[in-house]
């Protein structure tokens, strides 16, 4: 590996896009500590401080693990490319909903997707918008009785300018992020937007190594650093892992000649639905705490008792967040993944293609073996997703401290974003005639 990052080097067009992916990560990190206008950073420090308790704070907190530490400096790209990948999922969910609509964007090809890509960019301006409103209103909340930290947000006299600016800002730093993702994909190396979530996600690993060291002693590093390893091994072995049926394709003559024939397989893998069921059962799960903390100023002492206990339940305090966490991740795999399924229709493009599976009848009988084993192999698949998901939750349990190195998510992210990097590293090697990096 090393011998290919020097050839790597070595070749001026892969050189000048290894740099220019670096650049545009310190550039992201960078903005990421640009605070939003009108912040008073003492009050916000105080929130984030370990004598903070409260379930607003608690759930800050948690925005603050899944934002790269953008949260707790209140930044501009506080919400980072997560309403952007929101808004693919939405529309991705949505388009099957309507079959002309589906029909439509396949026979347009290229012109289909760049019109589903309009789309959610369109979608992802109001979920920007909201997301930073919800962000601010959290904040006042987690600040309730002591010093505001954001004086001057609301629509009182006076605040108007000033809460449009801050939630303005917010909207384009997460188009910023977005479009800094786009510039690392087009002119870099790797998945621009994954790299911008990974250096996100990485960038916290020294301040979580402090916080364990401090709870936990030098023999609690060690043992999250072997968590870690055997986390990402059991990543690797279970996102390569795939089911292979056999296919054959039956000979055509035309003439003297004999076209076709032969066998190949057809690789489902363990866990086709990637990180999304993640990102849905935490949206899903974090959606009540958010309307709640609306509340959490209320008069009424019953609402407001009543938005607290919601707001500390979501934020993951609660012993029963982790079982809830768990079943969501494992549903949302399983919808996710026959969503997937039947967007591919791989029956009928066998049936086309002149394929069949030995032992199995073309068309519906094909189509109903392959969702069978889907099914098979899905459950694997989702029951890894939901373990990933609580396992914070289950080292809690004979360790003082949870904050893990890197969160198990979040973990699934970086090492899923290294191979697909190293992945197209190697390609552009190989083209080269250069031994690449996978082997």
């Amino acid at each position: 590996m090393i011998e290919a990052l020097r050839n790597a080097f070595k070749l001026p067009d892969l050189r000048r896009r290894m740099l220019y992916t670096l650049l545009i990560l310190v550039v992201f990190r960078m903005a990421s500590n640009i605070p939003v206008p009108g912040v008073d950073r003492q009050a916000l420090s105080a929130v984030f401080s370990s004598a903070s308790t409260s379930a607003a704070s608690q759930f800050a907190g948690l925005l603050d693990l899944l934002s790269g530490g953008a949260v707790s400096k209140f930044s501009v790209l506080a919400a980072g490319v997560y309403p952007y990948v929101t808004a693919q999922i939405v529309v991705q969910l949505l388009i099957p909903i309507f079959p002309k609509l589906e029909k439509q964007i396949q026979e347009e090809g290229e012109g289909g997707q760049r019109k589903m890509n309009q789309w959610v960019y369109y979608l992802t301006v109001p979920l920007a918008a909201l997301y930073a409103f919800g962000q601010a209103q959290l904040f006042r909340a987690a600040a309730a009785g002591s010093r505001p930290i954001l004086p001057d947000f609301g629509w009182g006299p006076g605040m108007i300018l000033p809460t449009i600016t801050i939630l303005v800002t917010m909207t384009a730093g997460t188009l910023l992020a977005v479009w800094l993702g786009t510039l690392i994909t087009e002119q870099g190396v790797g998945n621009g937007l994954s790299l911008i979530i990974f250096g996100g996600i990485v960038s916290r690993v020294p301040r979580n190594l402090r916080s364990i060291a401090d709870t936990d002693k030098a023999m609690g590093v060690v043992v999250f650093l072997i968590i870690t390893v055997l986390t990402m091994l059991f990543i690797v072995f279970v996102q390569e892992g795939e089911r292979r049926i056999k296919v054959q394709y039956g000979k055509r003559v035309r003439g003297m000649k004999v076209y076709g024939g032969g066998s190949t397989y057809i690789p489902l893998k363990i866990n086709t639905a990637g990180m999304i069921p993640l990102i849905f059962a935490q949206s899903i799960l974090a959606f009540p705490a958010v309307i709640a903390q609306f509340f959490l100023s209320s008069t009424n002492p019953g609402v407001k008792n009543l938005a607290e206990g919601a707001v500390g339940f979501f934020s993951g305090s609660n012993p029963w967040y982790a079982p809830i966490y768990f079943l969501a991740v494992a549903g949302f795999t399983y919808f996710y993944t026959f969503v997937m399924v039947e967007q591919q229709n791989l029956a009928e493009t066998l049936q086309k293609q002149g394929g069949f599976i030995p032992g199995v009848r073309p068309g519906r009988r094909t189509e109903e073996y392959i969702l069978g084993i889907y099914k098979r192999i899905t459950l694997v698949g989702a029951v890894f997703l939901g373990l990933v998901a609580v396992l914070p939750y289950i080292v809690g349990l004979f360790m003082t401290s949870r904050q893990m190195l890197i969160q198990s998510s979040g973990l699934l992210i970086v090492v899923g974003t290294v191979m697909d990097t190293m992945r197209q590293l190697e390609a552009q090697l190989l083209m080269r005639n250069y031994e690449g990096f996978l082997r």
